[in-house]
């Protein structure tokens, strides 16, 4: 276990972090095909749990007791072009985050985003009458928040940047992103698949918000970072000490030489600190001068 675990903290290190979000999307993919397969063999389908596990559900009771859900849904997908068509998007929209941004605020972007698109999807359906009857079996699942994001964060951030489109030449990225909001809020207007585009509807304001906040020179997704960072430091192994031997001296003349040379040291890391202070010196000569008896 701990082999693996050193090996996906390898990979992560030495893979950018947009193909990160993409193995991490592809790998639960895999996993979830698997365990169902199990489930399928038995003929106990019916039975089948991590649909309810791992999506995010609308009844907020039923949430209270899966808090979890709100990170797992966005890399969750059950059919395979739901996954391609995100991780598509990911990939293209990803590719020119990094242009501009660090690979941890893809990541927390991507997250936080996901995070935005869960919360409005939970309000929407237990505040609005329409979502009354449906909300207590409603479930959102899929990276659509996380990925909606990280196309608003670029799009907002170089408007005028163009891709090429088949069919219709070069377009600005905020045009491709405002088209895609004015589509969810239509899809929204027909309830069709309402929960899935309310979850875009929150990402993509949350990647407005990232962008619009970097132009004056804040990053809202740093306290996310430092939260990881703080949170992943309770699972990196203690330091193990070093113990330095030193040999003792065969006899008086070389204890002599040892000590005088010892002597000529301090004084030489005393003479350095009264010309330029303590801070000057180095981790070396610190360790020198406390390990006196």
């Amino acid at each position: 276990m701990v082999d693996w675990i050193k090996k996906i903290k390898h990979f992560f290190k030495t893979n950018d972090a947009l193909i990160g979000l993409i193995t991490v999307n592809v790998a639960v993919l895999v996993l979830y095909y698997v365990v169902r397969m199990f489930y399928a063999l038995f003929a106990a389908l019916h039975y089948f749990p991590l649909d309810r596990w791992l999506a995010v559900p609308a009844d907020v009771d039923t949430l209270l007791g899966r808090p979890w859900t709100l990170i797992t849904y966005m890399f969750f997908h059950q059919g395979l072009l739901h996954i391609l068509f995100n991780m598509l998007w990911l990939y293209w929209f990803g590719k020119m985050f990094r242009t501009y941004f660090s690979g941890w605020q893809l990541v927390n972007v991507y997250i936080l985003g996901g995070l935005a698109g869960a919360l409005l999807y939970v309000l929407f359906y237990n505040v609005f009458p329409v979502f009354a009857e449906e909300k207590h079996l409603a479930i959102l699942l899929g990276a659509s928040g996380g990925v909606l994001a990280v196309v608003m964060a670029i799009s907002c951030y170089v408007p005028k940047q163009t891709i090429n489109l088949f069919f219709f030449g070069r377009i600005r990225l905020i045009y491709i992103a405002l088209a895609t909001v004015a589509l969810d809020v239509i899809f929204i207007s027909k309830n069709e698949n309402a929960g899935g585009h309310i979850a875009h509807l929150g990402g993509a304001l949350f990647g407005y918000l990232f962008a619009v906040n970097i132009h004056q020179g804040k990053d809202i997704t740093k306290w996310f970072g430092r939260l990881c960072a703080w949170f992943g430091s309770f699972f990196k192994p203690k330091p193990k000490l070093k113990v330095a031997y030193k040999r003792p001296p065969t006899d008086d003349r070389e204890y002599n030489r040892q000590k005088n040379e010892n002597q000529k040291e301090i004084d030489r890391i005393l003479d350095k600190i009264s010309k330029g202070g303590y801070d000057c010196l180095t981790k070396k000569e610190k360790e020198t001068l406390f390990n006196q008896k």
